[in-house]
């Protein structure tokens, strides 16, 4: 299993409009394209110097090759919807990561 992780910070002055969008439209797209199996979005817990809130999106996937296709075929244009929507008020970078490992709690909690 492979995760694709775009960790980005967010101008709060655009930060609610943004949020609404990558829950409503990006995610949904993203996982519409077939290529990742899901997503999560989780916000950083560290004050940024620059300010702003800064997020990590992380989608999941089956293999190299399949992050190959979404970056051939999608990623310049998602990227370009990105930078029209929201210009220079969002900060992103990528990191791809393989799992290793999963383990799970098995203790039942009431």
């Amino acid at each position: 299993m492979y995760i694709y992780n775009v960790t980005s910070n967010i101008d709060q002055s655009i930060h609610d409009e943004w949020l609404q969008w990558m829950k409503s439209k990006h995610i949904p797209a993203m996982l519409s394209t077939e290529l990742f199996t899901s997503a999560k979005i989780s916000q950083v817990m560290v004050q940024e110097e620059m300010g702003g809130t800064t997020y990590a999106v992380q989608y999941t996937t089956d293999s190299v090759e399949t992050l190959d296709i979404y970056y051939t075929k999608f990623d310049a244009n998602i990227q370009k919807e990105i930078k029209q929507l929201f210009g220079e008020k969002v900060l992103s970078f990528s990191t791809e990561l393989q799992v290793i490992a999963e383990q799970f709690s098995m203790s039942l909690k009431n």
